[in-house]
């Protein structure tokens, strides 16, 4: 008998000890949430010519980064653009980027390597298709660009992919029509300026700083890119469902503008990863994008169009689960 209770006694001990125990981690569960902590460790971000938006706006992206951040260690990697940039963070040579919409796109329908891992974070502002002339040439349209020397763009970059593209929707062959320079913004407006193009292409924020410098010294004119261009484009289907119409206003370069808007084409940029990246990291790396954009945008005016009401929606990418996290958390 007293074996039994014995017995019995440990029993209710043990039962005890175990509901102590399951207790104790409910409480730890509540106090110390799952995937708390701070982000560590290094990150390589890949922006653009030295010259570009993506390459300023990643510099002040950068102080914003190592303030919110400061366990980790952010470095910048100039590129040739968004197609250098997509490769690189797929293959696992940068750990974010910048990209147009289309050029994700491209990179996803090819079935290049690492492309099923690529996760949106946020959608950031529209570049704008750019076709940049002297002020005294005959080219009104893209159809005139026909046996003219012209800046296409640098071989990794998004502006070749779009400029090979309005070519061909304007039935101009960009092989055999056309003498093709691939340069990237640094170095086309100084050859416009000597004689050595006659046009270039150019895909970005508005306004861009080496557009900008150029019509302050040296007289030039944005060719007009109309809806018919768009219509052709859209037909294709596929990546380039992701053109769309649009005007720049009239005081995005007023000395080549000279007050008037100008029709164009335009196409979201994505701030991309992939699913290597910790949930922790992504998340902290979105709120800071969307905390720092009034402050960035001070310098970089493109930072300002960034809005949380459209950034989640990083078509043709899912949105990578850190990414996610912070969206559900910054609901009003």
């Amino acid at each position: 008998m007293l074996h039994t209770l014995s017995r019995f006694g440990r029993r209710r001990t043990l039962q005890g000890g175990a509901a102590a125990v399951v207790v104790l981690g409910l409480l730890l569960w509540w106090v110390l949430p799952l995937g708390g902590g701070e982000p560590s460790g290094s990150l390589t971000f890949s922006t653009g010519v030295r010259s570009g938006v993506y390459q300023r706006y990643g510099q002040r992206l950068e102080g914003a980064l190592a303030k919110d951040m400061p366990k980790v260690s952010i470095r910048l990697r100039t590129s040739e653009g968004s197609q250098q940039n997509i490769e690189r963070v797929a293959t696992g040579k940068a750990d974010f980027t910048i990209a147009t919409a289309d050029a994700v796109a491209t990179y996803l329908q090819s079935g290049k390597p690492g492309a099923g891992r690529l996760r949106g974070c946020v959608r950031l502002y529209d570049d704008y298709i750019q076709l940049v002339v002297p002020r005294d040439s005959g080219i009104r349209e893209v159809a005139d660009l026909r046996g003219k020397r012209v800046g296409v763009g640098q071989k990794g970059s998004g502006v070749l992919l779009v400029a090979d593209r309005l070519m061909r929707a304007a039935g101009v062959d960009p092989a055999a029509d056309i003498t093709p320079v691939q340069a990237g913004i640094d170095t086309m407006p100084e050859r416009l300026a000597d004689g050595r193009l006659d046009a270039f292409f150019w895909s970005g924020g508005l306004p861009t700083a080496a557009v900008q410098s150029l019509s302050e010294k040296f007289a030039i004119r944005l060719v007009p890119l109309e809806d018919a261009l768009v219509t052709e484009l859209q037909a294709v289907g596929g990546s380039t469902r992701y053109y769309r119409s649009a005007v720049m206003p009239a005081d995005a370069y007023p000395q080549a503008q000279q007050g008037e808007a100008v029709p164009t084409v335009a196409v979201s940029n994505l701030l991309i990863t992939t699913d290597r990246t910790d949930p922790l990291t992504t998340e902290a790396f979105t709120r800071t994008v969307i905390d720092s954009r009034d402050r960035i945008g001070r310098e970089v005016h493109s930072a300002q169009l960034v809005d949380l009401r459209t950034a989640i929606y990083t078509d043709p990418l899912p949105l990578h689960e850190g990414a996610r996290r912070y969206y559900r958390s910054a609901k009003p």
